[in-house]
């Protein structure tokens, strides 16, 4: 069981359709990191609902289970969104309508994806290249299922064309019942600073709930963003890898390194249990090495653990380690977490 303090807790409840969403702090969507087990992880320390990894209509429909697999989930994590791409509208149609069979509470459409392959192809941010198209998408895909559609978007494709009004506009008027906004355009990526200014205008005309996604440090900063910006909810993303503690308004430089090293029992326990031995532990050595960075004197630790393919050996190396460490300042820490691999939400 996980033992997380949960400092400050939201009281806050928003609306999606009929599916009630208490809190206003959520991990975002991130490929190769937001799977079952990390999601209960964070929805145990407060992120106010579940996003899926994001997966592809072609793969959906084409009877993947590769893709299928990647919305397995458990009870604990709802509520929880199913998130999709792809750019063809009876394909994006005809995947929705085979996902609500397994039970998600929302549907979520990805249209902030600046990865090439995928917004290059018209996915992902794609979208935003052709409103009227993506407004047909939503049209269909809401007439097609029975749970909340909301979308996920960048401000724009670049700063020449910021067509985010247009495109709040053309979603709310298909149907869309929440809209995540991720203040950069597809050509930033994650270089530069998101725009909390454009994500505050957004809200101020918006007539459904806006979540707000872009370099969140912090609980704290999690908290004023909102504050600030009026958004109903926050998305927390790079920050939020090996870090669940942001959800229960804990700072991370204040976990010792023995609830660190209890954490990641805990996870990689949770690992195996959902994908099996030794896949799960290969999965797992990401993470580990996210629980890890800021901290002085684990370099040797952490090369074990990451090249690790046996449970036992790693379990050894962990319980053997006799911590000397220190905490890395907070700036530099902070610089660590910008720094992280760029995923593909």
């Amino acid at each position: 069981m996980l033992l997380l303090l949960k400092e400050m807790k939201s009281d806050k409840i928003t609306k999606i359709g009929d599916v009630e969403i208490k809190g206003d702090v959520i991990l975002a969507p991130m490929a190769g990191i937001s799977d079952s087990p990390y999601r209960q992880i964070c929805r145990e320390a407060g992120s106010a609902f579940a996003y899926t990894e994001f997966v592809s209509t072609d793969g959906i429909s084409h009877g993947s289970k590769k893709s299928i697999d990647l919305f397995r989930f458990s009870n604990a994590e709802r509520p929880i969104f199913f998130q999709i791409f792809g750019n063809k509208l009876e394909v994006i149609t005809e995947a929705a309508k085979i996902i609500e069979e397994l039970g998600p509470d929302v549907i979520d459409m990805n249209m902030g994806c600046s990865v090439a392959k995928v917004a290059h192809k018209g996915s992902g941010a794609g979208m935003l290249r052709d409103p009227v198209n993506t407004g047909k998408i939503i049209e269909s895909v809401r007439k097609a299922v029975n749970v909340p559609v909301t979308a996920k978007i960048r401000i724009g494709w670049d700063h020449q064309n910021l067509n985010y009004r247009e495109m709040v506009h053309v979603l709310q008027e298909s149907g869309i019942q929440a809209i995540s906004v991720h203040g950069r355009t597809k050509s930033m990526a994650y270089t530069g600073l998101a725009d909390w200014k454009i994500i505050s205008e957004i809200k101020s005309f918006a007539k459904v709930p806006i979540f707000g996604n872009g370099d969140i440090l912090s609980y704290k900063q999690a908290k004023e963003r909102i504050a600030e910006s009026g958004v109903d909810a926050v998305l927390i993303g790079r920050a939020a890898i090996g870090n669940p503690w942001i959800f229960s308004g804990i700072d991370k430089e204040n976990v010792s390194f023995s609830e660190i090293k209890n954490m990641i029992v805990y996870h990689l326990n949770l690992m195996l249990e959902f994908y099996g031995s030794p896949f799960g532990l290969l999965l797992f050595r990401k993470h580990v090495s996210k629980y890890l960075k800021g901290y002085f004197g684990v370099s040797e630790l952490r090369n074990k653990l990451v090249t690790s393919d046996n449970v036992d050996a790693f379990l050894g190396y962990l319980s053997e380690f006799n911590p000397d460490v220190t905490r890395s300042e907070s700036q530099e820490f902070a610089n660590e977490m910008l720094s992280c691999e760029t995923y593909l939400n």
